[in-house]
């Protein structure tokens, strides 16, 4: 068993790992792209492991933490398999989702990560998960722009939006699902002022993600959606 932090909490969070590389950053729409792929990754791989249930029961926290290149491998080969981690990449991002575990017993390694200050380049473009053209059956994730969260907060917020599309699809439009996993996964993300974002959140195919507020922004505000 991997070593732990001493803090003791039942409460449990999904940690994502986020590769930032120091010299040649992914454009920042790639890595939240990426992040939010990991998330739901780690579930698809073992949905029917208790510790999703649990974890859907509380508070669905998620962690995001950054790792430079050497250390993203690192925590890949040593904690992969103990912890269900499984990758998401788009373009030129990747990240490693787990599957939730008490905040208590989170490896020391994966704690000490930073998870405030991440910050990756913007494209002015959209972004495309995948190649350079939007594939047909692209999810579009639409970030709430006007209030200026960190990468990595935006990270955690793309990550809820996937994965609450991803279970309401599985419940409501599960040949919605099927197609877009066998296009492989393509994500668009989109970056929104707060008249777009109130505007396409009419079309929305998933929740509407609101924020705990527990950081970087006030409680109830509107981060992101499926389009």
């Amino acid at each position: 068993m991997s070593e732990t932090t001493r803090e003791s909490t039942a409460e449990l969070m999904q940690q994502i790992v986020l590769l930032v590389d120091k010299e040649d950053p992914a454009p920042e729409g790639d890595g939240l792209a990426a992040v939010a792929l990991a998330s739901v990754n780690a579930f698809l791989a073992d949905p029917l492991h208790p510790s999703w249930r649990a974890w859907s029961g509380g508070p669905v926290g998620k962690s995001v933490r950054r790792a430079d290149a050497k250390t993203f491998d690192k925590i890949v080969e040593a904690f992969a398999d103990e912890f269900g981690g499984v990758e998401g990449d788009a373009g030129r991002g990747l990240a490693i989702g787990f599957r939730p575990h008490p905040k208590g017993e989170i490896p020391k390694k994966i704690a000490k990560l930073q998870v405030s200050g991440t910050t990756l380049p913007r494209e002015e473009a959209p972004v495309h998960g995948a190649g350079t053209a939007e594939p047909a059956d692209a999810v579009v994730l639409v970030l709430n722009d006007s209030l200026g969260m960190s990468t990595g907060k935006a990270a955690a917020q793309s990550a809820h939006a996937l994965f609450a599309w991803l279970l309401q699809a599985i419940r409501r439009d599960p040949g919605r699902v099927d197609a877009w996993l066998a296009a492989e996964q393509p994500v668009t993300v989109r970056f929104a002022d707060a008249a777009d974002f109130a505007r396409l959140a009419r079309s929305a195919s998933g929740p509407r993600i609101q924020d705990a507020g527990r950081t970087e922004i006030a409680p109830g505000s509107a981060t992101a959606f499926v389009l």
